[in-house]
C-alpha cells in the first residue's frame, strides 16, 4: 500500500505521457459533446434474437378504433395468472347476432440512443403501446358470446380486452399477466452455468426491469425490452456445497423490496433454489459472445465523410471485418488511380470522460502501412489490426490527406494471454497484483506474475484487451461469486483494461464474471434507467446489439488456498 500511495504523482505524469504518445497522426480534433448533433433514435429489436415470442394471438395489429365514455363490461375468468393460464372472455347485453372483433393490448419495447460520428450515447428506454386482434366472435340471439383461450407469452401487467363493432369499442375487460421464475439446471458443481428464466416483465419503467440476487447478493439487472417480457440470463454457481437462494425482484436497478405495497403489486418476483454439489476445481477462462443478430441501424462510429475525397469512386472491402487485436485482414480496393502510392491507416479516437473540459476526445489515425495500386487501379494489402480500443473503426486508404476509400472493422474484446518468465502461456488474464510502483508495473496496469492460485486477502488482477470507448462498450461490470462489486474501463488506456480485485472467501474455487454495462456517468442525461449495473441479459437485450456492438460476458475462476 505504501508503494502505491508514494507513486501516485508518478503515475499521473506517466498517464499523461502515455496518452500523448498515442497520437501519431491527428485527423480532426472533435469534442464528444460538440460533434454533429443527431436526433435520438428509438432502437427496434435486431432480427435473430433467439427465443422471442411472436406477437400474441393473430399477430395482426388492430385497426384504430374509438373508445366511448361508457360501454358494456366483459367478464374475464380467470382474470389473472402467468403465461398459459386458461381464461374465458364473456360478453352479454350486446347487439344480437352481430360479428365483433376482440383485441388484446400489448406493446413494443425500445432502447433510445444518440449516434454521433465518434461515439454512441445511451439515452434510456421506452415502449409503444397498441392492440392486436385476438379473434372474431358473433353474438347470439341474446347478445352474448364466450371465447376461451390461454394467456400468451407477452409483457406482464394488465392487458385491455375490447369488443369492437364497426370501429367502436362496445365492451371492455382485461387480464393481468403475472410473473414466473424457473432455473435450469437446479444442481451442479461450482461454476455451473445456470439459466434463469423470468416471465411477465412489464412494459413500463417500474415493471420493465428486474434485479437478480444470489444469496441476497446483487448480481445484476435483467431486461426484456425486445423479448416481450421474458428475460433469460445465465449466472454461474458459486459458494460452498449446499443450497443457494436465487431471487428475482422488480427493479429499475436494485430490488424494490416492498413491491406488494406499490401500484404494481403483480410484479412481486419469485425465488428458486440451486444446490451446489461440489467444488470440481478451476475452470479455464472463457468468453460468451452475444447472440448473432442482424443490427437494425447501419450507422457506425468512425465511418465519416470528413476528409473524404469528393471525386473518389474507389470501392473497398476487407477479407475479415471483425476480430481481436492483431487480427490480419486484407484491404482490397478497386477504382483507384492506377500505379499510385497510398497510405493505409486505422481510424480511432483518443481521450477520456474523466478529465473532460472542452475537447473530450479526438479522432486519430494509426499507420498500418503503404501500398500501390496496379495499372488497373486495384490495390490489395494485408494489414494487422493494432492493439487499440474495441468497437468500430474505419480502415482508410489515403492519397495525401484525402480519404479515397474506407471500410469498417469491428475490434472484439479479448482476454489478454499472460506468459511466464520462460515465455510459455501461464494464464489467460489472471495474475498476482504487482504493487511495486515501478514503471514496468505501471505499464502492465499492475499485473504481476500470472497464476490462478491465491491466498485469502491477496490482491490479483484480470486483464482484458479491446475494451471500447462509447457508452455501449467502454466498461465491463464485475461480479465476484455473483456479487456486483464494481466496473472497469478501457477508454483512457486504449482498450487495455486491468482490474484489481482481492481474493476473499473460504479456500476453494471462486468465480469472477464480467458483464456488459450501460455507462451513464459522462455524458449524463436526465432519464437513463438500468445504467451502471451488470446487464445480465446483454446477450439478447442491450441497445448496442441494434447498432452492431457485440459486447461479451467473460468468465474466470480462481483458487484460494490457506
Amino acid at each position: 500500500m505504501r508503494n502505491s500511495v508514494a507513486s501516485k504523482g508518478f503515475r499521473t505524469k506517466i498517464a499523461v505521457l502515455a496518452a500523448a504518445s498515442l497520437i501519431p497522426m491527428s485527423m480532426v480534433a472533435t469534442s464528444a459533446q460538440a460533434d454533429v448533433a443527431t436526433a435520438p433514435i428509438n432502437l427496434s429489436a435486431p432480427t435473430g434474437i433467439p427465443g422471442v415470442a411472436p406477437l400474441p394471438f393473430t399477430a395482426v395489429k388492430a385497426a384504430t378504433f374509438t373508445i366511448p365514455a361508457t360501454m358494456k363490461n366483459l367478464t374475464v375468468v380467470a382474470n389473472q395468472g402467468p403465461i398459459g393460464t386458461a381464461f374465458t372472455v364473456t360478453g352479454s347485453g350486446l347487439a344480437v347476432n352481430t360479428t365483433m372483433g376482440l383485441t388484446w393490448s400489448t406493446a413494443d419495447g425500445h432502447w433510445v440512443t444518440e449516434v454521433l460520428p465518434n461515439t454512441v450515447n445511451y439515452l434510456g428506454a421506452g415502449y409503444t403501446k397498441y392492440s392486436v386482434n385476438m379473434t372474431t366472435v358473433t353474438t347470439d340471439a341474446a347478445g352474448g358470446f364466450a371465447f376461451t383461450t390461454k394467456a400468451p407469452e407477452d409483457f406482464g401487467g394488465v392487458h385491455d380486452i375490447y369488443a369492437i363493432a364497426a370501429g367502436v369499442a362496445v365492451a371492455h375487460g382485461g387480464f393481468q399477466m403475472t410473473r414466473t421464475i424457473s432455473i435450469s439446471p437446479t444442481r451442479g458443481p461450482v461454476g455451473t452455468p445456470i439459466t434463469v428464466t423470468y416471465t411477465g416483465m412489464g412494459a413500463s419503467l417500474y415493471a420493465g426491469g428486474a434485479a437478480l440476487l444470489w444469496d441476497n447478493n446483487y448480481s445484476g439487472e435483467m431486461q426484456a425490452q425486445w423479448t416481450r417480457g421474458t428475460a433469460r440470463v445465465i449466472i454461474r454457481a458459486a459458494g460452498g456445497v449446499g443450497d443457494h437462494n436465487i431471487q428475482v425482484r422488480d427493479a429499475i436497478n436494485f430490488a424494490y423490496l416492498n413491491v406488494l405495497q406499490s401500484p404494481i403489486p403483480y410484479a412481486n418476483g419469485g425465488a428458486a433454489t440451486f444446490h451446489t454439489t461440489r467444488d470440481k476445481g478451476l475452470i479455464a477462462p472463457y468468453i460468451t459472445q452475444p447472440s448473432a443478430v442482424t443490427p437494425s441501424i447501419s450507422a457506425r462510429t468512425t465511418l465519416t465523410t470528413t476528409g473524404l475525397d469528393p471525386a473518389t469512386k474507389a470501392i473497398q472491402t476487407l477479407s475479415k471485418t471483425e476480430g481481436p487485436i492483431l487480427t490480419k485482414t486484407t484491404v482490397n480496393v478497386t477504382d483507384l488511380a492506377p500505379s499510385t502510392d497510398y497510405r493505409i491507416v486505422w481510424s480511432t479516437v483518443v481521450g477520456n470522460r474523466v478529465n473532460c473540459t472542452g475537447t473530450c476526445w479526438a479522432y486519430n489515425s494509426i499507420p498500418l502501412g503503404t501500398a500501390s495500386s496496379n495499372a488497373s487501379g486495384a490495390l490489395s494489402q494485408e494489414v494487422t489490426v493494432p492493439d487499440n480500443l474495441g468497437g468500430f473503426h474505419s480502415i482508410q486508404v489515403l492519397k495525401g490527406d484525402a480519404i479515397q476509400s474506407q471500410a469498417v472493422f469491428y475490434l472484439q474484446e479479448s482476454i489478454m494471454p499472460l506468459y511466464d518468465k520462460d515465455g510459455k502461456l501461464a494464464t489467460m488474464g489472471v495474475a498476482k497484483a504487482d504493487t511495486s510502483g515501478s514503471l514496468e508495473a505501471f505499464q502492465r496496469g499492475g499485473a504481476g506474475a500470472p497464476t490462478y492460485t491465491f491466498k485469502e486477502g491477496e490482491e490479483f488482477t484480470i486483464s482484458m484487451k479491446g475494451v471500447g470507448w462509447t457508452q455501449m462498450d467502454n466498461t465491463l461490470a464485475v461480479t465476484y461469486d455473483n456479487s456486483y462489486i464494481g466496473y472497469g474501463c478501457g477508454f483512457n488506456s486504449n482498450g487495455y483494461m486491468v482490474i484489481h480485485l482481492w481474493a476473499t472467501g473460504k479456500p476453494g474455487t471462486h468465480v469472477v464474471d464480467l458483464y456488459p454495462l450501460l455507462y451513464t456517468n459522462q455524458p449524463s442525461f436526465t432519464n437513463t434507467p438500468y445504467g451502471m449495473v451488470p446487464v445480465l441479459s446483454g446477450d439478447r437485450d442491450l441497445p448496442g446489439l441494434a447498432l452492431g456492438y457485440k459486447i461479451p460476458s467473460v468468465h474466470f475462476t480462481i483458487r484460494i488456498v490457506k
